[in-house]
């Protein structure tokens, strides 16, 4: 079944990018959605036979995935970030950043403490505030996004985590939903913003167009969000905080507009770019710059 599905994948025009990257990973995701076999499931299963009815729905599934381009973890409801299971569906856009390397690894060095109160902003489906909350474990997490629909699906994962004695969730566009008791609360604030910039949006295979265009377009050079977000961060950070934002291939245009500013641009093993670390005293020092 998995090298049927790899075949009718290969053959196809299907892009790969929303948690697999190639045709035999994608037929083992759907195959063990079906299945329900776990992500870590061992390898000796593939002797095993499959019954009809199974067949025809993994079939259904990979002619689904073919047919209409939409992303796999839409079709299953379930996406993977940080080793953990994520409810997803086209309110969020599905959870792939390189930021879960970071989470991983505690965001060390930039933390040198581990940080009493997180802030995610354009949470999504709040898989990297969620996924904060299990690295800092008395950490107070905050999800915030702009749609009210993401905050739907955000609170599902709130639950299915049972962490909502520590993650809470607010709509806000940007900080404007924060009262003034948000103000230099947070010691990390991290961020996978809408960054797609006009030209790619516009060139962007059929599988993105399942996903909210709120959470992929920023304006023509992609940093419309960024922008208004590096005005203001200072401001709810701690003395010792810390942001990370995710800007992808709109990093190019974020060092050229602001040259003289030194963002640290992280580098991660799977070859992912485009993530950037301000302290709050760059932040401060640089303030003119982003006003």
């Amino acid at each position: 079944m998995l090298e049927y599905g790899q075949i009718l994948f290969e053959q196809s025009d299907v892009y790969f990018g929303h948690g697999t990257d190639n045709a035999w990973d994608e037929a083992v995701y759907l195959l063990s959605h079906v299945l329900d076999l776990p992500p870590n499931a061992d390898r000796s299963l593939l002797d095993n036979s499959v019954p009809v009815a199974e067949q025809n729905k993994i079939e259904a599934l990979f002619q689904r995935r073919i047919n209409e381009r939409v992303p796999a973890p839409y079709i299953t409801k379930q996406a993977w970030f940080c080793s953990l299971p994520f409810y997803v569906d086209e309110r969020v856009i599905v959870p792939r950043s390189p930021i879960a390397e970071l989470v991983y690894n505690q965001f060390q060095p930039w933390c040198g403490n581990e940080p009493r109160k997180v802030l995610d902003l354009c949470t999504g489906s709040g898989c990297i505030g969620i996924a904060c909350a299990y690295a800092f474990e008395q950490a107070q997490v905050v999800l915030s996004d702009i749609s009210q629909e993401a905050l739907e699906v955000t609170d599902i994962n709130i639950q299915k985590h049972d962490l909502s004695h520590r993650v809470t969730a607010i709509e806000s566009d940007l900080f404007s939903g924060f009262d003034s008791r948000a103000k230099n609360s947070f010691d990390l604030i991290v961020s996978n913003p809408p960054y797609v910039d006009a030209n790619d949006l516009a060139q962007m295979p059929d599988e993105f167009s399942h996903e909210p265009e709120l959470a992929l377009a920023s304006g023509d050079d992609g940093l419309d969000f960024t922008r208004r977000l590096l005005k203001q961060a200072a401001e709810y950070l701690t003395q010792r905080g810390v942001l990370v934002v995710e800007v992808g291939n709109s990093s190019v245009a974020l060092d050229r507009a602001f040259p003289e500013v030194p963002f640290t641009w992280l580098e991660f093993s799977e070859g992912d770019s485009g993530v950037f670390v301000l302290t709050y005293d760059q932040l401060q020092a640089y303030a003119a710059s982003f006003n």
